[in-house]
């Protein structure tokens, strides 16, 4: 017998920082959010936070969690890298009926729709993904300490290591060296930092090189343009083509685009929606499939 379809579906955008959950009942959409729900760094507050919101939600929707049990879910969350995680979160979580990915399809989604282009999101963390005929392609987003190239924590590892290279003489001294270096009082301040920083503590030094690359610091301007390159490179990759869309998102990504080669600025468009908007359409997506015969993932 075919099991009739709930009325509304859900959806979880899961990220380092925060995580935003959506239900959607038709085009009444309710929205919490909680803390920081990284699967693979921390699976335990990940599961505590999804769940928190989903309380959360059920609350403000005058439902209850078992109204959940049988709602089709999508669940972009950061830290989806393994077949195992997602086995844990469905043990873990009360939903039957959900799809797990990484938090990269949602942001595509939610930046492109359904049109052809490209996304550079270049936040705390990195990726880039492109949406050609419907088919997605992804780079990036493997984390701090093995990639993230042109992520805000990225901008300020550059940062902090131009500094030291200042300091050896190996390098010219400008504004930027000099900001960071008053900032942590020497080379020595800076090896302490670095040695306990997190992403986000490295990623405040970002600000420091867009603000003096804006100033006309041509050191601050020199690892924009790496993180710029690393961007055009990519997205060659992936296959984007002039006449396409590129949408620029994150707190660092606006920045590289005076940097970027003169066909990828003028293709910058502002995203059709936000991360939770294109979970909340992977979720429609997903909804429509389980319920026509199809199976979760």
């Amino acid at each position: 017998m075919t099991q009739t379809r709930p009325p509304y579906v859900l959806a979880v955008d899961g990220g380092g920082t925060r995580c935003r959950i959506a239900l959607a009942r038709g085009k009444d959409i309710t929205r919490v959010e909680t803390g920081s729900a990284n699967v693979s760094s921390d699976f335990g507050q990940a599961i505590s936070e999804i769940c928190c919101g989903l309380e959360q939600l059920a609350h403000c929707s005058d439902l209850t969690l078992a109204d959940f049990y049988d709602t089709p879910a999508y669940l972009g969350l950061a830290g989806m890298i393994s077949p195992a995680i997602a086995k844990d979160l469905r043990a873990a979580l009360p939903l039957n009926h959900m799809r797990t990915e990484d938090d990269r399809p949602a942001a595509l989604k939610g930046a492109l729709g359904d049109q052809d282009g490209a996304i550079a999101h270049c936040g705390t963390g990195s990726f880039l993904g492109c949406q050609i005929n419907g088919t997605r392609q992804l780079i990036g987003g493997w984390g701090p300490r093995l990639g993230d190239a042109a992520s805000a924590q990225w901008l300020g590892r550059q940062a902090l290591s131009y500094t030291l290279d200042v300091v050896d003489g190996l390098l010219p001294a400008s504004p930027l060296s000099a900001a960071i270096l008053k900032d942590l009082d020497s080379a020595a301040g800076i090896v302490a930092f670095a040695g306990t920083a997190t992403p986000s503590a490295f990623g405040r030094f970002a600000q420091d090189v867009t603000r003096q690359a804006h100033r006309g610091d041509p050191s601050a301007q020199a690892l924009l343009q790496r993180g710029a390159d690393y961007v055009s490179q990519s997205l060659n990759k992936l296959g984007w083509t002039p006449g396409m869309r590129l949408c620029l998102t994150g707190g660092v990504a606006a920045n590289y685009a005076p940097y970027l080669p003169q066909s990828l600025q003028q293709a910058i468009t502002e995203p059709a929606g936000d991360p939770l908007s294109g979970a909340l359409a992977l979720a429609e997506e997903f909804a429509t499939q389980t319920f026509a015969g199809g199976k979760d993932d």
